[in-house]
């Protein structure tokens, strides 16, 4: 299919990857070493990744009592993955990477979210676990626990979420206490163990992806809890909230992973309706079934300051939201691939013309019918500038990295900025390009016959998966484009005006020039309206439109972006030259057209409720429904 050439438009023709070779980080690499990942990256997952995702979603994790048990394939993929080096493409030579850009990291990466997302999603939580370690994590810390996990020796979650408390953090339950019993059996002083301020903690976390299994050899789990003052007593909200390594098996101060299990038991499996080569748990921390030195308690090392939990954590939070809107897009490509290639085949029906009136003519394929035209149009318009989108998160981790002082602060700005635009506009229309997928291939689609259901389950989760829309939405319009005078928000209006300066003066692309413009004003002017009383339950009970309207409006400009890159990139004839021929690129136009005539226009709705700080929903009363 396309996905290779679409990266290769998308990271040379747009993005200009290749030039972050001049930067020192990566003078070592060429668009050579990029492209040799790449393809790296397309046989491991297609050879390893895809012929088992339907085998993992039949195959659901099963827990006898005492074990895990996942599908025999599931840990000879994910070796695959490790074995190539991978999981540390990014980072730094020091601890084992490559010191690749970012954005070829996450391009690579996109092979696997579509060749299989739930075993996808094991890389993507222990790099995001090592990397916080990495940002936040003493050096100690560092060498014992961020680096197996770039190796890809053990494995690495994230735990948040509790039964009582859901996404309001503020709520957990989870407490920490110093650790000063252990000092009984040997142990250092609990202030003084070189793994970090000891501590033992007590708490149940649920939706745990990666919580429990037997692959690696460890599972290292980073957890949010809060520490009791002298008083017993907690601090209320996030302030109160603190992060801690927990390792499933001790780990001793050189590295040593020794047999003596942690207290973190698991209390049970979620079953999903889609991720379900991810094995998903409920785990209970200090709940005294695998005591350690003869005491209930999990023995968790303090990471950051105290009170800093939350601000730790946000690094691997944000890094999964752009990984998660990654894996909805690339759901969405399987099924826009799937669909297409149905579209091509599939004889039915005839031309609405004087021969097609004649039934005793051939059938044609129905990707010849105007409207199957146009649900294929709507997925590749999602998917590729879905994609588009994660890169373009990706490069501005690069140059937050290795730019300028100048471009570093303004990557900075936008990458706060397009976060929650990067998690959720995938998570929500690669799922509605799932939705036509299924449709084009009519009865067919919603059978076990063709893959297509499959995708529509998987990215389901993605909506909820790392902050619901609600969240990002109130993220959005509750912070994001109010913080610092509305700083990155004009840094985004920058960038769209050069754009919309570009296309001004591209043949056939005024109209959407003008058309973005417009949008820009109506997004600026209802962000305005939207705070004009400084009420926040009035500006913030639409905050889900608003976020639907800023991320077309962002998608717009993206496929603006897109449509002058084709057109130079036509204008030189390279692509006239490969295998997919002139149409590649006309295809790409095509997409940004169809993006501006049925798809921005839709912006028009979410923002009016916005900007009249409509209370239809938010005064509705519970009897009500």
């Amino acid at each position: 299919m396309t996905q290779r050439a679409t990266l290769d438009f998308l990271l040379y023709d747009w993005l200009k990857a290749d030039a972050l070779c001049e930067r020192p980080r990566h003078a070592e690499h060429s668009r050579d070493t990029f492209d040799a990942v790449l393809d790296l990256g397309e046989k491991i997952a297609t050879e390893q990744f895809a012929p088992i995702n339907r085998l993992t979603d039949l195959q659901e994790p099963e827990f006898d009592g005492e074990r895990v048990h996942l599908p025999a394939e599931t840990p000879k993929a994910l070796k695959a993955f490790i074995d190539s080096g991978l999981m540390a493409a990014a980072k730094d030579a020091d601890v084992g990477g490559m010191q690749l850009p970012t954005v070829v990291e996450m391009a690579a990466m996109s092979f696997f979210f579509k060749a299989s997302v739930a075993l996808g999603g094991y890389p993507m939580l222990t790099r995001g676990n090592a990397n916080t370690i990495l940002a936040h994590g003493t050096p100690q810390q560092v060498e014992v626990f961020a680096k197996p996990g770039l190796e890809g020796r053990t494995f690495g979650t994230m735990c948040l979420s509790e039964p009582q408390a859901g996404s309001s953090l503020s709520d957990i339950a989870t407490k920490a206490v110093p650790d000063t019993g252990s000092e009984a059996h040997g142990a250092a002083p609990w202030q003084q163990d070189p793994l970090g301020p000891r501590f033992r903690l007590k708490g149940n976390k649920m939706w745990i992806s990666g919580g429990e299994h037997e692959m690696g050899e460890n599972i290292v789990h980073l957890v949010l809890a809060k520490i009791p003052g002298e008083d017993g007593k907690t601090i209320p909200g996030v302030k109160g909230i603190s992060l801690f390594i927990v390792p499933r098996k001790l780990v001793q101060a050189d590295g040593t992973i020794t047999d003596q299990r942690n207290d973190v038991s698991l209390a049970g499996l979620n079953h999903k309706c889609g991720y379900r080569g991810t094995v998903n748990t409920l785990l209970n921390f200090g709940e005294g079934k695998f005591p350690v030195h003869g005491q209930p308690g999990a023995v968790g090392y303090l990471i950051g300051k105290p009170g800093e939990g939350l601000k730790c954590m946000f690094t691997l939070m944000n890094e999964a939201r752009i990984g998660v809107g990654l894996g909805a897009t690339m759901l969405g490509y399987a099924g826009y691939e799937a669909s297409l290639a149905y579209a091509k085949d599939r004889p039915q029906g005839r031309a609405m013309t004087a021969a097609g009136k004649d039934a005793s003519s051939p059938q044609i394929p129905i990707i010849q019918h105007s409207d199957v035209k146009r649900m294929l149009m709507m997925q590749k318009s999602v998917v590729e500038g879905g994609l588009a989108l994660g890169l373009l998160c990706a490069q501005l981790v690069d140059d937050e990295q290795t730019g300028t002082e100048a471009e570093a602060e303004k990557a900075h700005l936008l990458l706060e900025l397009l976060t929650p635009i990067a998690k959720s506009w995938p998570s929500e229309w690669a799922l509605e390009a799932n939705s036509q997928a299924i449709q084009v291939l009519g009865g067919a689609g919603y059978t076990r016959d063709f893959p297509v259901e499959q995708y529509w389950r998987d990215n389901r989760l993605n909506m909820i998966h790392e902050g619901t829309h609600g969240i990002q939405g109130m993220d959005l319009l509750g912070r994001k484009v109010v913080m610092n005078g509305g700083k990155a928000l004009a840094v985004l209006a920058e960038r769209i005006s050069e754009t919309i300066h570009k296309a001004g003066h591209t043949e056939g692309l005024a109209q959407h020039a003008k058309a973005l413009g417009a949008a820009l004003q109506k997004v600026g002017a209802a962000t305005q309206a939207a705070w004009s009383t400084g009420v926040p339950e009035e500006a913030l009970a639409n905050a889900t439109p608003y976020l639907q309207a800023f991320g077309h409006t962002v998608l717009a400009w993206i496929w603006l972006e897109l449509a002058i890159a084709a057109q130079a990139a036509q204008a030189k004839g390279t692509w006239d030259q490969g295998p997919l021929g002139a149409g590649f690129l006309q295809g790409k136009r095509a997409a940004a057209d169809y993006f501006f005539a049925y798809e921005l226009p839709k912006i028009d709705a979410w923002l009016g409720v916005v900007s009249r700080r409509d209370l239809t929903c938010a005064q509705a009363q519970a009897d009500w429904f």
